[in-house]
């Protein structure tokens, strides 16, 4: 049988209907991107401690990959804050940066990243993202934005300052705070407030003036680049650069160049478990906002096959002079405002990216990096959502603990150490909710046969008979406190004859909880109460039939509740 290429290639899906109105929605989108992306590019290469072309190099290639192998018609791939910032924490324990060797290292870390993603797509391994849990992720990326927003101050006074926790970049600032340069913190606090006015203000006042709605939201997206041109020449005509501004300098004008990363078995070691956190925190932020979008026009994504285009986009960055990449949140938003209708738009920016690389990157000698540090603390800012925590409080206090903990870990120790103790903090507590399940004695609702908990409703029960419904598959964790829950139950009652497990709840029975079933019978029957099963799901019933276990159950299987307390009323 031939294989489905289709399956790995969504573009051979998609690029047969490709038609004359997809590519005019598709070339709008990606103009609009375009002129956003690049400013982004380049603050958020040197978030990551790399120079600014870089962030250009891994917006072209990836993309072009991505419109390959991705499934997502709307998800714009390339730098993204927390990857970048990520990044720039994971290197700097390693390699000094602004050397040769740090650059090699970020190659390193974007082809380690790919072949994760690729390897796990491959094999299926999406669901490994499901140990994310949302307010954790919620927690990391709030703390992650307040970071990255701290670590641009020193762009924005002009001082420098480092650290890569909240608390490093605080006493760093502190610190250097007599070197502050008054022009470029002008600058940097004009730009700053001019990019919140045209997010939250702009808009009212175009359509007040008459605008239409369409125009008026492509204004509103180029209000970064209108802060880049009028900051640069502004720099560029008084000079500013002499008065201690700093500029982002001179920018290679040419295409992504080859290179190689380094396969050193040395880094490898070093740089692993944070490529697999980058891998995850990246799959986790794009199959949120690819999802999101699709779902908007009943469109499909598929989560394996978006690891292998994330994967393709990371192995092109590595071989492109990139560093690790991702879907972004607000660039997929707006390429999906803007009308993109397939994954060509994401190749049409990869061409706008490529002439802008060729023919634009004079223009921007006299950039300042204050500006680029607006436009990151801008994009950052609004990520940041505190109401997580109000909200897992209310609900659960069990996530609650996992959230706080979380972003107090990633502000005060680092991001990596945020997001594993989070990860952790998130198994733990579910092992520990699973390990104590709920279990309800239940009884007859008059009248019917269902049966609800007897501490709830008003119901029948019959005292030589015990009914007790499990909420929870059963497993090694928590078969023993099972075992303990009905040993409890019964001890202490000599009237009771029949104990029923109701399993409508049970998915699983694991080799550990079975046994524990055996121990169960055996005791009861010991004390002379006969054990039975009701509404047993037909996966499980297929399990113990594979064993033994129902050729000693002293009791029966029943296929309803109703059946078995009607068979055992006294």
């Amino acid at each position: 049988m031939k294989p489905d290429l289709t399956r790995y290639f969504p573009i051979l899906t998609w690029g047969r209907t490709y038609d004359r109105s997809a590519l005019s929605n598709d070339l709008v989108a990606a103009l609009i991107v375009t002129i956003m992306l690049i400013p982004q590019s380049l603050a958020y290469a040197l978030l990551a401690g790399l120079p600014a072309e870089a962030g250009l190099y891994a917006s072209i290639v990836p993309i072009l990959l991505y419109a390959v192998f991705g499934t997502s018609r709307a998800l714009a791939v390339g730098p993204v804050a927390v990857v970048s910032l990520m990044t720039a924490a994971a290197l700097s324990n390693i390699v000094e940066q602004g050397t040769m060797g740090y650059g090699v290292a970020a190659l390193s870390l974007a082809a380690l990243s790919g072949i994760i993603l690729l390897a796990m797509g491959l094999f299926r391994l999406g669901f490994i993202a499901n140990f994310l849990s949302h307010p954790v992720i919620a927690g990391f990326i709030t703390a992650s934005g307040i970071i990255i927003a701290a670590s641009q101050l020193k762009h924005i006074l002009g001082i420098d300052a480092h650290g890569h926790n909240l608390l490093d970049i605080v006493v760093s600032l502190v610190a250097h705070l007599p070197e502050i340069n008054w022009i470029t913190t002008i600058i940097g606090v004009l730009a700053t407030g001019f990019l919140f006015w045209v997010r939250s203000g702009l808009k009212p006042l175009l359509v007040r003036i008459g605008l239409s709605s369409g125009l008026t939201g492509v204004l509103v997206k180029t209000g970064p680049v209108a802060v880049v041109v009028v900051t640069t020449l502004a720099v560029w005509l008084f000079g500013l650069a002499n008065f201690g501004v700093k500029i982002v300098g001179e920018v290679p004008q040419s295409l992504p160049p080859l290179t190689l990363p380094s396969f050193s078995p040395a880094l490898i070691g070093q740089l692993l478990v944070p490529a697999f956190l980058i891998s995850i925190i990246g799959f986790v932020e794009s199959i949120s906002v690819a999802q999101t979008l699709a779902a908007k026009k009943r469109q499909r994504i598929d989560p394996d096959q978006e690891l292998i285009g994330l994967g393709a986009a990371n192995i092109g960055a590595s071989l492109t002079g990139g560093f690790p990449v991702t879907g972004g949140f607000s660039r997929s938003v707006v390429n999906f405002d803007a009308g993109a209708e397939t994954p060509a738009a994401g190749a049409f920016t990869a061409i706008g990216l490529a002439i802008a690389a060729l023919a634009l990157t004079p223009l921007i000698y006299f950039l300042p990096k204050a500006t680029l540090a607006a436009t990151i603390i801008v994009a950052v800012l609004s990520l940041v959502d505190f109401s997580i925590l109000k909200r897992s409080w209310d609900y659960s206090k069990a996530d609650f603990a996992a959230v706080l903990a979380t972003i107090l870990m990633t502000l005060l120790v680092g991001v990596e150490v945020g997001v594993s103790v989070g990860v952790g903090l998130s198994i733990l507590l579910h092992l520990y909710k699973t390990s104590r399940p709920h279990i309800a004695e239940v009884g007859q609702v008059p009248g019917t046969e269902h049966y609800r908990n007897i501490l709830r409703h008003d119901v029948i029960t019959d005292p030589s008979v015990v009914t007790l419904r499990v909420d929870e598959s059963l497993y090694f964790a928590n078969a023993r406190y099972l075992e303990n829950k009905i040993h409890n139950r019964v001890a202490g009652d000599k009237g009771i004859r029949h104990v029923i497990l109701q399993c409508a709840a049970i998915n699983e029975i694991d080799f550990s909880a079975l046994e524990s079933l055996e121990a169960i019978n055996e005791a009861l029957n010991e004390m002379d109460v006969k054990l039975h099963l009701s509404e047993v799901k037909g996966p499980v019933m297929d399990r113990l039939e594979g064993g033994h276990f129902l050729s000693e159950l002293t009791g029966k299987v029943f296929l309803s509740q109703f059946d078995a307390a009607k068979e055992l009323a006294t």
